[in-house]
């Protein structure tokens, strides 16, 4: 009882306050997310009054499984993106800008952390500077996505945004297993090949070939259907299945093998959207289907989001630089990508502000970090950083957007109406 009555206030707190969201011109999702931390263990939550907000994180993160669905929806909708006539356009800037930029923010924090710890070499360690070099690599593409739905955004920058985003799952996948690898070498001594270069390689391919397959046999079976409501229960059958799927991990011949989630999600939308010809009308209906699946992630995640924190200084000072300097090099890296393959102005300017939000992926990262020496540190840089880029990063995304005039202004009429 208590936990549906608490999904229910997240649900209708998400959506009251979002109202007040738009009188103050911030993207829904911000609204959701402050829901989620009044609703969370360190407001409402800690009165623990029966069905008011969440007691305890380990209440939210009971309710874990809700999240990876939206995870695993928000993935197969950006594989939509991904159509046979966009590659040709823009696949080669996709590919280029979604490397670059991820190489460039792990790079920089990489610099700063390690110069951090030769001055302070109490404060960090190397290995924990350059796990958190690779973490810095990582972009939601949640938030970005709400964003982009809520007011209709269209045009060259968000379609390069949507590709680059899941790109950068791939990419970011990569950076961390390699530089986990070198961190955990630097700590025992022992290089482990198969850690750093196999293991994120299989991960990818075994992802991508999942959800290939998925995608094929998600249209062959639409094909025996006709109803537009079976056709999208079968679809929101198959994510499910897939976001299953993907949680299963084993080993072959000394190999860790697991799936990406949002990898295998993304590829199942991409292969199903390229070889069905009703896939755009069938999209759309899951996208209705899943809005309020979407504002309980972002509550759920707001809820996530740890204040304690903010008492360490250690953890502000590292927070801080590392807020910055990804803040500076996926500008940077995105700027400069951008500029190499013939990007126009505006999304040279401006695409690399909308890449700037973290959560789901870069916190999953922290948790295998916790098995460096001082792995609770990372843990907490990073639950530090998603605090501030998931609060402030939707509504700098909006003002990119905007400002790249890619977002009607809005007025007395919605931008949505108006971008329809």
């Amino acid at each position: 009882m208590e936990i549906l009555i608490s999904l229910s206030a997240a649900l209708i707190g998400g959506l009251l306050l979002s109202r007040a969201a738009k009188r103050l011109k911030l993207p829904a999702v911000t609204a959701y997310l402050v829901a989620g931390l009044l609703l969370g263990p360190f407001c409402l939550g800690a009165l623990h009054i029966g069905g008011l907000g969440f007691a305890s994180m380990e209440a939210v993160e009971g309710l874990n499984m809700l999240s990876q669905v939206a995870l695993g929806f928000i993935a197969f909708t950006i594989g939509n993106e991904f159509r046979v006539s966009q590659l040709k356009t823009m696949g080669r800037q996709a590919i280029v800008v979604g490397i670059l930029q991820a190489a460039a923010a792990t790079v920089l924090v990489d610099l700063a952390l390690i110069l951090l710890h030769l001055v302070r070499p109490d404060v960090i360690s190397v290995s924990s500077a350059i796990t958190l070099g690779a973490i810095a690599a990582a972009t939601a593409p949640a938030a970005t996505l709400m964003v982009v739905r809520q007011y209709k955004a269209d045009g060259p920058m968000t379609r390069l945004l949507l590709m680059v985003v899941a790109i950068d799952d791939a990419v970011g996948l990569v950076l961390f297993s390699a530089s986990f690898g070198v961190a955990m070498a630097l700590e025992s001594g022992a290089v482990s090949v198969v850690t750093v270069l196999v293991e994120p390689v299989v991960e990818i391919l075994l992802s991508l070939g999942l959800g290939a397959v998925a995608g094929i046999a998600l249209y062959w079976v639409e094909q025996f259907f006709h109803s537009r409501s079976k056709r999208l229960s079968i679809s929101i059958g198959f994510v499910l299945l897939t976001v299953g799927l993907s949680m299963k991990e084993f080993e072959l011949g000394g190999v860790r093998c697991g799936f990406s989630l949002l990898l295998v999600c993304m590829m199942t939308g991409t292969l199903f959207c390229n070889i069905c010809d009703f896939s755009e009308e069938l999209m759309a209906r899951v996208d209705g289907w899943t809005a309020p699946l979407f504002v309980l992630f972002f509550v759920l995640s707001g809820a996530e989001l740890d204040l304690s924190v903010l008492r360490n200084p250690s953890v502000l000072l590292i927070g801080v630089i590392y807020i910055l300097v990804r803040s500076l090099g996926k500008y940077v890296g995105s700027y400069g990508s951008c500029t190499l393959t013939g990007c126009d102005e505006s999304i040279r300017k401006y695409l690399g502000i909308t890449l700037l939000p973290q959560a789901g992926v870069a916190l999953g990262m922290a948790i295998t970090a916790q098995a460096l020496t001082d792995g609770t540190v990372v843990r907490s840089v990073v639950l530090f950083s998603v605090l501030v880029y998931e609060l402030v990063g939707p509504a700098l995304t909006k003002r990119a957007l905007l400002a790249a005039g890619e977002i009607q202004p809005e007025g007395r009429t919605s931008a949505r109406v108006k971008n329809g």
